[in-house]
C-alpha cells in the first residue's frame, strides 16, 4: 500500500479512439526497483514472441514474469480508472504478469505500429514455469508504465498516438505514470510510435497488458 499515491485518469482527445493517462501508478522507489530488476535480467536486441519488420523496433528488450506481490497491488490502485468492459467483455481482475520491458538508448526508436493482442500469463506454483491463462481471457489495452522521464534526464522519447485522420498527440514519459490505449487487430487499435531518445540517459518503459474476459473459478 502507498497511501501517498492518488491515481487520476486523464483522457486523451484522439477522436473516437480510446487512450488515457493514469498518474501516480507507482512510486519513484517502485519504478527504480523495477528498472533495477530488469537490468539484472539483462536487455538484448531481440524481443521474445514479437515479430516486427526490420527497422521498426530499434530498442532493447527483456521480458519477464512477475508475481502477484508486484502486479496485484498495482492493479488494485487503478482498477476503478480502467474501463469496466471492452467490446462486450468485462475487465479481468488482474494484469497479465508478463512484463515486456524496453530500454531506449540514445537514438533508439520504435517506429509507427499497432500492438497485438496477447493471452495472460503468470507463474506456476513452484515459480519455474510460465503458465498461459484461459483462452477466453485476452488483452484489450496496452498499459505503458513509464519508469523514468525528462525529470530524470531523459531527452526525447515521447509516445506519439495517431488519430484516424492522421493527426497525433505526443505523450511525454513521466516517472510512475502510465499511458493506456486500445490494441489488437481491429480498426479501434491505436497506431503509435516510441519517438527517438536524443540524449544519453536511457528511457525505461514496461508494457503491461490489461485483460478482459470472464474468469474461471479462480484467477491463475
Amino acid at each position: 500500500p502507498q497511501p501517498a499515491l492518488q491515481p487520476a485518469r486523464h483522457d486523451i482527445a484522439l477522436g473516437d479512439l480510446l487512450a488515457f493517462v493514469i498518474t501516480d501508478v507507482v512510486t519513484a522507489q517502485e519504478a527504480n526497483a523495477i528498472v533495477e530488476a530488469s537490468e539484472r535480467f539483462g536487455y538484448r536486441d531481440e524481443a521474445p514472441g514479437i515479430a516486427t519488420p526490420p527497422g521498426m523496433r530499434m530498442n532493447k528488450s527483456v521480458h519477464w514474469v512477475a508475481d502477484a506481490a508486484l502486479m496485484d497491488p498495482m492493479f488494485q490502485r487503478i482498477a476503478h480508472l480502467l474501463p469496466a468492459s471492452l467490446a462486450g467483455e468485462p475487465l479481468y481482475p488482474g494484469f497479465s504478469q508478463r512484463l515486456n520491458m524496453y530500454r531506449y538508448d540514445a537514438n533508439d526508436v520504435f517506429n509507427r505500429h499497432t500492438d497485438g493482442q496477447w493471452p495472460g500469463y503468470s507463474l506456476s506454483a513452484d515459480r519455474t514455469t510460465m503458465v498461459e491463462w484461459e483462452p477466453q481471457v485476452r488483452s484489450g489495452l496496452t498499459m505503458l508504465l513509464y519508469l523514468n522521464g525528462p525529470a530524470d534526464g531523459v531527452q526525447g522519447g515521447s509516445t506519439r498516438l495517431f488519430s484516424r485522420d492522421g493527426r497525433w498527440v505526443d505523450v511525454s514519459p513521466v516517472k510512475g505514470s502510465a499511458l493506456c490505449f486500445r490494441h489488437g487487430f481491429g480498426l479501434d487499435s491505436v497506431v503509435h510510435e516510441g519517438c527517438r531518445v536524443t540524449g544519453k540517459i536511457p528511457k525505461y518503459v514496461a508494457r503491461i497488458n490489461v485483460m478482459f474476459g470472464e474468469a474461471g473459478e479462480e484467477k491463475p
